[in-house]
């Protein structure tokens, strides 16, 4: 994965997680309101548009974020906030490593596996895939994920370089994830947001995350859609942010 720095001078470290088929720029205002406060760390997860790396599992991504801990922060971090499938990675850091971070934040992150979405992934991407280079196409899915609009060119130049390969693996990856048990050794105060207008799934999701987590609290984001909070309303997160580090 390829590493985005901001706020290198500062000594206190966030590490942001995009969600999937995003890029950095899924926490650009986030990182504008942070870079003078903390060192701002934003991965491109593996398989996505500018990483030096094929996605192939959660998992694999978990290890190499918390190789990049050990290596360049001696083994922790102040916090860690992960939306969607970078939920997903952030569970799998923390279930991995219970003490490496003090404080994190988990966006809308399927936690139940979908055994038919699973299947049915690689028949339809297959079928779909060569309309995701065509605008009018990305604008109906960027319209449909509730993106705020100035951040439309961004979305559009990076999932046009996704290739096939990697949107069927890390879409994979993402339904048929379980969050893991361990995570009950978990010793970060964590956040847990989802949208009182994402599928049950998702809440039934952060539900089990809740009651898996010990030292958590559960918020339901009221008139908020999947991963809303982060993209467009960066001030709040933030907000909510240093509100859990205190």
């Amino acid at each position: 994965m390829t590493i985005k720095e901001f706020g290198t001078e500062n000594k206190e470290t966030v590490i942001l997680l995009h969600g999937g088929g995003l890029s950095w720029w899924n926490y650009l205002d986030e990182i504008e309101l942070l870079k003078n406060q903390f060192q701002v760390i934003v991965p491109i997860l593996d398989g996505h548009s500018k990483s030096d790396h094929d996605f192939n599992s959660i998992e694999d991504n978990a290890v190499r974020i918390i190789n990049y801990i050990d290596d360049h922060f001696n083994g922790k971090v102040k916090m860690i906030g992960g939306l969607s499938l970078g939920g997903q990675i952030l569970l799998e850091i923390l279930a991995r490593r219970s003490d490496i971070c003090n404080y994190a934040i988990i966006e809308s992150a399927l936690a139940i596996p979908m055994p038919v979405t699973h299947i049915l992934i690689e028949p339809s991407m297959k079928l779909s895939y060569g309309l995701i280079q065509k605008k009018w196409f990305s604008k109906l899915q960027f319209t449909s994920l509730k993106i705020r609009d100035n951040l439309f060119d961004n979305y559009f130049n990076d999932t046009r370089k996704i290739t096939r390969e990697n949107y069927i693996a890390f879409l994979k990856g993402n339904s048929a994830y379980r969050a893991s048990h361990n995570l009950s050794a978990c010793q970060a105060k964590v956040l847990i947001f989802v949208g009182s207008k994402e599928r049950p799934i998702m809440k039934k999701s952060a539900r089990i995350i809740g009651d898996l987590i010990p030292n958590s609290i559960l918020v339901t984001l009221e008139g908020y859609f999947h991963g809303d909070l982060s993209i467009n309303h960066a001030e709040e997160y933030v907000k909510r942010m240093i509100s859990l580090m205190k």
